[in-house]
């Protein structure tokens, strides 16, 4: 697919191939007029408010652990397979119905505690006009990588208008959500740069460090422009509903603490700083990031996401007090048999005793092999034994 992503969602369904009859026949329509969706602000300060997902995000009692998955919505559901058939990745995420449903899922499947916004991380650069699309098996893939200066005045700003079918989307989501929270999310300023300067995914991110050390100015310049994008990505989704938002820092994980601490903890600060207006709790997650829990910790964000390689108790010594963190079960453990999955799971819950606040979840996203009903018994197992 190439071109630029926007319009209005209806203007989107119209010109897909199979319009809404093609949605109708595969996904429930949520027929909730304009008119009667919440906004974000009344979401936010009711029926959401005394979530045990939010209060866990606050450090604040909670009835139970609350219990989400990164990629819970997606290609280990049978239902997602069945109403994504088809459709091109990035296109799905701009088709409002097809998105709710999406996202609703593992919520009614799983019953888990928050919700996730179904979209994908290079959505925003999509929408303001970067050539790019999302090859399967292969990811995100740029034809025109940006690495000069002259390349920055591609990156415009990003206008509620660009991404008019999440607003939508999310309107139709608080709807049916009720009293579940939804969290938004976005791409960190470093894992998008690394995209576009490498053209695609990388394993050495060759050509991102050779532009962070090799023009220091530009790559700040570069990483400011993404903080602006990402944080008005942010926005609009708190805007429209959102109760909560996620910073994937995906890639981050390739730096050493001092390069974290000098090339990108300023841009992920703009950005946490952005939507601190908003009062919604902050996420920030990236993957092997364990020597850099502390400056993550530093960037701004409520609430810490670990992965499975440092155990939760150690964490909250390497990130410090007044911060919740979110994690932190291997997602391989879940092929296991689940009385090994319960043994496992308890040994994330027994380090997670001691913290302010503790958001049960993967140490990465669900692999696309995995067995749902095993997410399922998971969330029942913890929710059990947190119960209080």
């Amino acid at each position: 697919m190439r071109g630029r992503v926007g319009g209005t969602g209806a203007s989107r369904r119209e010109g897909h191939p199979g319009g809404h009859g093609c949605l109708r026949l595969r996904a429930k329509i949520l027929c909730v007029s304009a008119n009667d969706r919440p906004t974000g602000q009344q979401t936010k300060t009711s029926a959401t408010h005394g979530s045990a997902f939010l209060k866990a995000c606050r450090r604040e009692p909670v009835p139970h652990t609350p219990v989400w998955f990164m990629r819970q919505a997606g290609r280990s559901l049978p239902e997602y397979l069945k109403v994504r058939e088809g459709i091109p990745m990035l296109d799905s995420c701009t088709m409002p119905e097809l998105v709710a449903e999406i996202t609703m899922q593992p919520v009614r499947r799983h019953k888990v505690d928050a919700a996730i916004y179904y979209s994908d991380i290079v959505v925003p650069l999509k929408a303001i006009g970067i050539d790019l699309d999302i090859k399967p098996g292969v990811g995100p893939v740029i034809a025109d990588p940006i690495r000069t200066r002259a390349d920055l005045a591609r990156l415009r700003d990003l206008t509620p208008e660009d991404v008019s079918y999440v607003t939508e989307a999310i309107g139709l989501l608080t709807a049916e959500l009720g009293s579940t929270p939804l969290i938004g999310f976005a791409g960190a300023p470093f894992t998008l740069a690394s995209y576009l300067v490498e053209g695609g995914p990388s394993r050495n991110h060759e050509h991102t460090k050779a532009l962070m050390y090799g023009d220091p100015q530009l790559w700040a310049d570069l990483l400011d422009r993404l903080a602006e994008i990402t944080g008005a990505f942010l926005k609009v989704q708190i805007e429209a509903g959102a109760s909560a938002v996620q910073l994937f820092d995906s890639w981050v994980g390739a730096l050493a603490p001092a390069d974290y601490r000098r090339s990108v903890l300023p841009a992920s600060a703009k950005v946490f700083e952005a939507v601190a207006p908003y009062g919604v709790p902050r996420i920030h997650f990236g993957v092997g990031t364990g020597e850099l829990l502390g400056l993550m910790g530093e960037a701004g964000a409520d609430v810490v996401g670990v992965d499975w390689r440092v155990p939760l108790d150690e964490a909250a010594r390497r990130v410090g007090p007044g911060k919740a963190l979110q994690g932190n079960l291997d997602p391989a453990v879940l092929f296991a048999p689940t009385a090994t999955v319960e043994e496992k799971t308890q040994e994330v819950l027994d380090a997670a005793a001691g913290l302010e606040g503790h958001v049960f979840n993967l140490g990465h996203g669900v692999m696309p092999s995995m067995d749902p009903d095993a997410l399922t018994r998971l969330v029942e197992y913890v929710h059990e034994r947190t119960a209080r």
